[in-house]
């Protein structure tokens, strides 16, 4: 049976993230354009008419707001910045709004820092905005709340906003709609050989560094970020497409099976606890532990104890999130710690038995018990 002429979706989705990038939205003149807003709202009737839900993250703020006071460079005061998203996401959601409407489609603006994520009773509250917004039958679209991020509560960018709210509404797919056509094995720029990687069964270093080098001024950080935002999903169970943006219906012909972009499959599902400890929290310090503790944490099942803890980096208190390093300086589990960094460096390659000596106290034997932990 041909898939395209049924209009059935060829694969198993209830929902899915959309995330648009600013270069998706912009014409040749460089200006947010209202014709492909309406194209996506197109694209989502026909998707919304197949009974999946959508929700769309979209970037697209401070080139709105460079628009309206017809700016041509994005200044680089982070104060500027978040001025120009004010004035913009009022115009971008005006476009979204209007467009969708010609739709029969109505919209839901949610604005977002980290902090909204990282506080489980906020998260909460965010699961059941986006879950009440689809069940009424309302498209939400997401941005970070740029004009009052900063660096402690910024999510950094919009691909790993995106996976976030992927993993936070346990959709199907994240499909990325980007200004490249996905992973290539080289720099199509300089390579005009260079080969697209059709499907990613695994982000390893290998695929890292593929990703480093197909360097270019548009999509450097660009890959880098959406290697980082699938690599998010996948671990919670969400397949990643990449694809470029400006395709004709690029977004339904994805939904009904096409084979266009890079498909990036996905891990098996950790928990609601794991993915807290792995995305949620913001991380606070680091700790690096010699090759028994790793051998210990990684290939049985053990939690980390004072013993096996060569270093310290930053200032964290008890509670917070760090990450765990090995010899060779790479991140290899993420957890909760139950001890402060002063502690820890006073206590380090101590036995259990010696915490309360040494501290005076002592809260309990593992300094990241493996229930908090996460392997990377």
């Amino acid at each position: 049976m041909n898939r395209e002429k049924t209009g059935q979706p060829a694969l198993n989705i209830k929902r899915v993230v959309i995330k648009i990038g600013t270069s998706v939205l912009l014409d040749r003149e460089k200006k947010i354009s209202v014709g492909m807003i309406k194209d996506i709202a197109k694209q989502v009737k026909a998707i919304k008419g197949m009974n999946i839900d959508v929700i769309i993250v979209s970037s697209g703020a401070i080139a709105c707001g460079m628009e309206t006071l017809i700016l041509k460079k994005k200044p680089k005061e982070i104060e500027k910045r978040q001025a120009l998203a004010s004035i913009g996401q009022v115009r971008l959601m005006k476009m979204y709004m209007e467009t969708f409407q010609r739709e029969k489609i109505h919209v839901g603006q949610v604005l977002l820092t980290h902090e909204d994520i990282k506080s489980k009773s906020r998260c909460l509250n965010l699961m059941n905005t986006l879950n009440t917004l689809l069940a009424m039958d309302i498209v939400p679209v997401v941005n970070e709340n740029d004009a009052l991020s900063f660096k402690e509560i910024m999510f950094g960018d919009n691909d790993n906003l995106s996976a976030l709210i992927a993993q936070i509404s346990d959709a199907d797919l994240l499909l990325l709609l980007s200004d490249v056509e996905g992973l290539f094995d080289r720099d199509p720029n300089k390579h005009p050989d260079a080969r697209m990687i059709r499907v990613v069964k695994k982000i390893d270093e290998e695929i890292e560094k593929v990703a480093g080098g197909t360097r270019s001024e548009k999509s450097i950080g660009g890959m880098v970020s959406k290697l980082e935002a699938a690599r998010k999903a996948g671990s919670y169970g969400i397949s990643t497409r990449v694809v470029m943006g400006n395709i004709k219906d690029v977004a339904l012909r994805v939904i009904k099976g096409d084979d266009i972009g890079t498909l990036f499959l996905p891990e098996r599902k950790m928990t609601r606890k794991k993915w807290w400890t792995a995305f949620a929290f913001k991380v606070k310090g680091r700790i690096w532990v010699d090759e028994g503790a790793e051998r210990a944490v990684l290939h049985f099942g053990k939690s980390l104890l004072p013993s096996g803890i060569i270093k310290t980096e930053g200032d964290f208190t008890r509670g917070e999130c760090i990450e765990m390093n090995n010899g060779d300086g790479k991140v290899v589990a993420k957890g909760i710690t139950n001890y402060s960094s002063s502690d820890i460096n006073k206590i380090k390659g101590s036995k259990s038995i010696d915490i309360e000596r040494k501290l005076g106290y002592k809260y309990t034997e593992e300094i990241i018990h493996r229930d908090n932990m996460v392997l990377l």
